[in-house]
């Protein structure tokens, strides 16, 4: 014991690591594992299935996996993120994990390049897309909130070039035969209103709105008429880069949505066979959520169908978006087909022919058409 006592004694600053490295490996062994985070609004890391094969795999290899899993389900995790939010913001930072702090409240996702070499490929998808159906397509590609609420900015904070970059998606789509809509001009002349959330990354109903009215003028086609729709408000809104930066004192965002009566069909073809499960155009319990904003179209679905009270019908080709967007368009369509390419290997065109769809809306913001891994492979070729 006196031995014991004395390399203690000795070796203080050792004993004290090891007991804090010891006791750290018993809680987390103990600590919950989680399969999704709240806070943060994603999926966490599970423990990878240990193979051989995986860890000399070059791609995605075992350690990788299992280090994000750690990290993922280190114990009090949120805890560690809200401490490190605190002490950015305390050091006066602008920037915290790739969100910059903007002017009144505002967080903007950072954006400071692109994959090249995919945004070229994905111009040239739709560029394809345009010529199979000539005067068919419709192009919007929504400027990011930096780029048109960029006066909130921090000053000097480096970012994309995205204006060359929308330049050339419109210059391709218009040589194509598309129809391109270009809402820079339109939004930026609302900078000054809630057009894009504050804490999340997409533009609010009013910002679809704004958007909305510019196309549908452009079309010919009846307005959405708002007033003759209960408009409902929810507060307490922390979007994806709330979770991402965690400022302290950030004001909650509130979702407006327009309640309408018009039923949505969701197709769903796990296992082989094709069901259709039909309800309301919103998930209303998600509003009761943190990711209050999957509410609408009752999430992102691989392919559904909206019930409209016009004529004709359009296939809407989209991210997330589109989804405080496409509610409007009950107004002018009969059928309304919204297809999200991430959750399908099914090609544009099959679903223009089994819907028999009249015309087609791309509608992407811009951060995700350019970094969209299927859009190149599910539209810029016939199917």
């Amino acid at each position: 014991m006196k031995k014991i006592w004395q390399t203690c004694k000795a070796y203080p600053i050792a004993i004290v690591f090891f007991v804090f490295l010891m006791g750290f490996s018993v809680l987390y062994a103990l600590w919950p594992k989680r399969a999704h985070s709240e806070l943060e609004n994603r999926d966490l890391a599970q423990k990878p299935a240990f193979s051989i094969a995986s860890v000399v795999s070059k791609q995605n290899p075992w350690m990788v996996q299992y280090e994000a899993y750690v990290k993922d389900q280190i114990a009090f995790r949120d805890g560690w993120i809200d401490l490190k939010s605190y002490a950015e913001a305390a050091l006066l930072k602008t920037e915290n994990n790739d969100v910059y702090y903007g002017e009144d409240g505002y967080l903007f996702k950072q954006l400071l390049g692109v994959d090249e070499s995919r945004f070229a490929r994905n111009v040239t998808a739709l560029a394809n897309l345009c010529e199979r159906h000539p005067g068919m397509v419709d192009v919007m590609i929504v400027p990011s909130a930096s780029l048109v609420l960029k006066d909130k900015l921090p000053a000097n904070a480096p970012g994309l070039d995205e204006n060359a970059h929308l330049d050339e998606i419109y210059a391709a789509a218009q040589a194509a035969g598309g129809n391109p809509y270009d809402m820079r001009e339109v939004l930026g002349a609302h900078a000054d209103e809630y057009i894009y959330y504050r804490t999340d990354h997409h533009w609010t109903a009013q910002g679809a709105w704004y958007a909305y009215e510019a196309w549908a003028g452009a079309n010919g086609l009846p307005l959405f008429d708002r007033s003759a729709v209960p408009a409902v408000t929810v507060d307490g809104f922390y979007g994806t880069n709330y979770s991402r930066a965690r400022k302290p004192g950030i004001q909650p965002d509130t979702i407006t949505y327009y309640d309408l009566p018009n039923t949505l069909s969701v197709e769903d073809n796990a296992g082989g066979e094709v069901t259709w499960e039909t309800g309301p155009m919103y998930e209303y319990s998600d509003f009761e959520t943190r990711d209050k904003y999957r509410a609408f179209l009752r999430g992102n679905n691989a392919y559904s169908v909206l019930e409209g009270n016009g004529e004709g019908s359009i296939l809407v080709v989209k991210d997330s978006y589109a989804n405080s967007f496409i509610p409007y368009l009950v107004e002018n369509y009969a059928q309304i087909g919204i297809v999200d390419l991430r959750y399908t290997v099914e090609k544009v065109d099959s679903f223009i022919q089994r819907g028999g769809y009249d015309k087609v809306l791309v509608l992407y913001s811009f951060s995700t058409f350019a970094e969209d891994t299927n859009f190149a492979s599910r539209a810029g070729v016939a199917g």
